[in-house]
């Protein structure tokens, strides 16, 4: 997977917009993140719960959780040359609808 495809994914959300976060690009649903991209394009980030990202953990050698806290509030890293798409879907899906139902 490459930088351009999450970003595509990503995208595809209902109201989705890519901003820029710490000088690397991020994608919101109702002014709240829910995915990020780098600092590089090697990585994106997805905001799941921590239930969500330990079942990741188990299915996904490409996702690890993020470091410190972020991490253990669910902040997922995927190394994107490693990862499948399906995979990046459905967690990017999960963490859209975690952010969404949040900002309702």
């Amino acid at each position: 997977m490459t930088a351009d495809e999450f970003r595509e994914i990503a995208l595809g959300f209902p109201d989705t917009e890519e901003r820029s976060h710490m000088q690397h690009p991020d994608f919101r649903v109702s002014g709240k993140i829910f995915a990020t991209l780098g600092p590089d394009e090697t990585w994106g980030m997805a905001k799941l719960t921590p239930t969500q990202q330990q079942d990741f953990l188990r299915i996904a050698p490409a996702f690890k959780p993020a470091s410190g806290k972020w991490g253990e509030g669910g902040a997922t890293i995927i190394t994107l040359a490693d990862a499948d798409e399906s995979d990046v879907r459905s967690a990017l899906s999960l963490a859209w609808n975690n952010v969404a139902n949040q900002a309702k």
